[in-house]
């Protein structure tokens, strides 16, 4: 079969604008130096960044007021721009379209929960996965996000989440648009950014951090190296190389064995338990022997399975497992031993599934001004 991965990032149109959280403290303070600026500010613009989450200069008020406009140009550009933003479940789920300083459009989505509030964040504008059944695999890869895109998305959830009586974030998981590790420098750039204390980061515990993989095997390698107790969690979607090379075509270059047994060095490095991603689609990879496939596969291993109601996009042929089916599949893989769930439904109503709500600002048109709803304001939106 032949596919049409994107491996490699498509040429950038523009360079994005430099960014306080694409430099370390060193280079803040050689920028500040640029414009005449003393260097100890350098750790007053991070400290309210990171730690505070203001992204606009202008608001940071141990600032000189003559002095904010000037810092702003240098170090905090606007990377972010609110397109739509939606909630649902009560407020309990906030979805949002950016668009980035080349017109690329991003999402970002916050799910608060009685326990704790989860922000997801994408890696890359579109993806080059080619998952068929995935909208932004669909859509192709524009580019790599800058590790500064990446970060900004945490720093304008947290904000968010905060004006809107959710609490703060204390989950983060990379399974917004894009495959993370095909952009590895600058996603390992973020993660040590959104997990070193403040003011050198957002100071989030890394084991509260997942970054999902399709399963590229030499970045999963990287990853394990780096010694960051992220979780891994794998898109696996078929237990067999036959179905999973037509459901994740990289497949056709990292088989099965190859990226569980990645996985399985990456839990005995790290300690860390392997999330298995398997998106439930009928008729197609939801039958009980690939159930008990799986589960072959995984006992004894340190992992889980999140099951995950395929939320199907628009006019397309792939649909949800029946619940009887879902319920059954659960059965087999216990009865294996495998620790089982299946995944908690959001934001369905407002295009939940990843791609989906960017789709349609793309369809819809260039807009003169952010689509904002539910009482959210574009300042109060993004950096």
């Amino acid at each position: 079969m032949s596919v049409a991965l994107t491996l490699t990032e498509p040429r950038p149109r523009k360079a994005a604008p430099r960014h306080l959280a694409d430099l370390d403290l060193a280079g803040c303070q050689s920028v500040l130096s640029e414009i005449g600026q003393p260097a100890f500010r350098a750790k007053q613009l991070r400290n309210q960044y990171f730690g505070r989450h203001v992204g606009d200069a202008n608001l940071m008020t141990d600032l000189p007021a003559s002095a904010r406009e000037a810092i702003g140009e240098a170090l905090l550009p606007r990377l972010l721009e609110p397109v739509r933003i939606d909630s649902c479940d009560n407020g309990r789920t906030v979805k949002a379209v950016w668009r980035l300083h080349d017109g690329a459009l991003v999402e970002s989505v916050i799910m608060a929960y009685p326990d704790r509030v989860t922000a997801c964040v994408s890696s890359q504008a579109g993806c080059g996965m080619a998952c068929p059944f995935c909208a932004t695999g669909q859509g192709g890869l524009t580019r790599n996000l800058t590790t500064a895109e990446i970060v900004d998305q945490v720093v304008a959830c947290s904000r968010i989440a905060a004006e809107n009586g959710l609490g703060r974030v204390s989950n983060l998981v990379f399974m917004g648009m894009g495959e993370p590790l095909a952009n590895w420098a600058r996603l390992k750039a973020a993660l040590h950014l959104i997990t070193d204390p403040v003011p050198d980061g957002i100071g989030m515990s890394a084991r509260h951090v997942t970054v999902s993989t399709v399963g590229l095997v030499p970045a999963i390698k990287k990853l394990a190296d780096e010694g960051l107790p992220v979780t891994l969690a794998v898109s696996l979607h078929a237990p067999d190389d036959e179905l999973r090379d037509e459901l994740v075509p990289v497949n056709t270059r990292w088989k099965v064995a190859e990226v569980l047994g990645a996985a399985w060095e990456y839990a005995s490095l790290t300690k860390r338990r392997v999330s298995i991603e398997y998106a439930m689609i009928r008729d197609v990879n939801d039958q009980p022997w690939r159930a008990d496939l799986l589960g072959k596969l995984l006992a004894g291993k340190l992992t889980h399975v999140n099951l995950i109601p395929l939320n199907p996009t628009p006019g397309s042929r792939w649909d949800a497992s029946p619940k009887p089916v879902e319920a059954e599949f659960v059965r087999r893989l216990r009865a294996a031993g495998v620790s089982t769930t299946v995944r908690d439904t959001r934001g369905q109503e407002i295009d939940g599934a990843c791609g989906q709500l960017a789709a349609s600002v793309r369809e819809a048109g260039p807009a003169g001004s952010a689509d904002v709803k539910s009482g959210e304001q574009p300042s109060g939106a993004a950096s």
